[in-house]
C-alpha cells in the first residue's frame, strides 16, 4: 500500500558525462566502458535504495539519455540525419534524427536482458524494468519510403519490442513498463495507440505498466499538457498500472486518477517535480499524496516523480527522492499503515 516508485532514467554523474566524451575520442577500450556503466548502474541503485524506494531501477545508465546508443544503436537499416539545429537553448529540434535505409531490425535485441541481469543481481528491492514504446521510438525516424508513415514504423518496433520484453520476462522480470510520451503529445488517435501498446505487449507474461508523460529532453516538455483527451480510451490497455505526472502541473486533472481506479488499474501518481530545481519538503510531497487519496483508494496508489530524472542533477534527484519516501511516510502513519 503506497508503495514508492521511480519512472526509470536516473541522474548523470559528471564522471559518466566526462567518460562519454572520452569514449567520443578512442580513449576507452572495451573493458573501461564496461566497467564505467557498471558503476554507474550501481550508483544509480545506490542512491534509489539510500532513499528508501520501494521499486527501483537500474537508472537506465545504459542507455546514454534515453534514445541515443541504448535503442538506435542496436538496430540495423537506419541512417543518421544532421541534427535539425545545433546551437542556441536547448530544445527538441537539437536531438538525434534517423532515416529508414531498408526495413530496419534488430539483430542481437535491444539490450533490455544484460541491462536487467546486473541489475537484478546488484538490487536488494524490487526491480522494474523500463523500455521506450514503440510510437515514441518511431519519432526519431524518417521513413525513407520504406514505411508509409508514422504508424507503420511504430507497428515494426511493436514486433522489435515484443521479442524483447518476452526474453527479458524469460531471464526473471515481473513488472515492465512501457514509456510514451508521444501518447500524449500526439492525441489525435487513442484508439490507434490503445491497439498499438497491446499489441506491442501480447503474450508478454508480467504485470505491465504504461507511463504517460508530456517529454522532458533538457526539462522541457513538448505538448499542450493535459491527458483528457486520452480519455476513456486509454482505459483499453492491457496495463496493470497506469502513470501520470501531475507535480509539476500544479496537480492539474486529479479527478482523471479516479477512472483508472475505477478500471481496476494500479495509479501511479507523479508528486515530484522533474522539471523544477526547487526541492520539496516530505510536508508538501505528502499534501500532494492526499489530494490524490480524494480520487484512489490507498491500495491502489503507487508514488513516484513525474517524469525521469536524467535531465536533473544528482544533487537534487537525491534530495527529491528523500522527501518522495519522507512524505509518502507521513502519510502512511496517518492512515495507519
Amino acid at each position: 500500500m503506497l508503495k514508492t516508485s521511480v519512472i526509470g532514467s536516473y541522474a548523470l554523474p559528471p564522471w559518466l558525462i566526462t567518460a562519454t566524451n572520452a569514449v567520443e575520442r578512442g580513449e576507452y577500450g572495451p573493458k573501461d566502458v564496461e566497467e564505467t556503466l557498471d558503476d554507474a548502474v550501481n550508483m544509480a541503485i545506490s542512491d534509489q535504495e539510500e532513499a528508501g524506494l520501494d521499486v527501483v531501477s537500474d537508472g537506465e545508465m545504459r542507455r546514454f539519455g534515453f534514445f541515443t546508443a541504448g535503442f538506435y544503436g542496436c538496430l540495423s537499416g537506419l541512417s543518421a540525419l544532421e541534427p535539425l539545429r545545433r546551437l542556441g537553448p536547448g530544445g527538441h529540434d537539437q536531438r538525434e534524427r534517423y532515416e529508414a535505409l531498408e526495413p530496419f531490425a534488430a539483430p542481437d535485441g535491444l539490450g533490455l536482458v544484460p541491462e536487467f541481469l546486473y541489475a537484478r543481481a546488484r538490487a536488494s528491492r524490487p526491480l522494474k524494468v523500463t523500455c521506450p514504446g514503440p510510437y515514441t521510438l518511431a519519432g526519431r525516424i524518417q521513413t525513407g519510403g520504406i514505411y508509409p508513415d508514422r504508424m507503420a514504423v511504430s507497428e515494426r518496433f511493436a514486433e522489435i519490442i515484443n521479442s524483447e520484453l518476452k526474453a527479458v520476462v524469460r531471464a526473471g522480470a515481473t513488472f515492465i513498463q512501457l514509456d510514451e510520451p508521444s501518447y500524449a503529445v500526439h492525441k489525435h488517435s487513442p484508439r490507434a495507440f490503445v491497439n498499438l501498446f497491446n499489441g506491442c505487449i501480447d503474450g508478454v507474461d508480467a504485470e505491465i505498466g504504461l507511463h504517460l508523460c508530456f517529454g522532458n529532453y533538457v526539462g522541457r516538455p513538448v505538448a499542450h499538457r493535459t491527458y483528457a483527451p486520452l480519455f476513456p480510451h486509454i482505459l483499453d490497455v492491457s496495463a496493470q498500472e497506469i502513470h501520470l505526472e501531475f507535480a509539476n502541473r500544479e496537480m492539474s486533472e486529479l479527478e482523471l486518477t479516479k477512472q483508472i481506479a475505477e478500471a481496476s488499474r494500479t495509479v501511479a501518481a507523479g508528486v515530484i517535480d522533474v522539471k523544477n530545481y526547487f526541492i520539496e519538503t516530505p510536508e508538501i510531497v505528502a499534501d500532494r499524496i492526499r489530494q490524490v487519496l480524494k480520487h484512489v483508494p490507498p491500495d491502489q496508489l503507487v508514488l513516484a516523480p513525474d517524469c525521469g530524472f536524467s535531465e536533473t542533477a544528482r544533487w537534487a534527484a537525491r534530495a527529491k527522492l528523500h522527501a518522495l519516501v519522507e512524505g509518502t511516510r507521513l502519510v502512511k502513519a496517518e492512515l495507519g499503515v
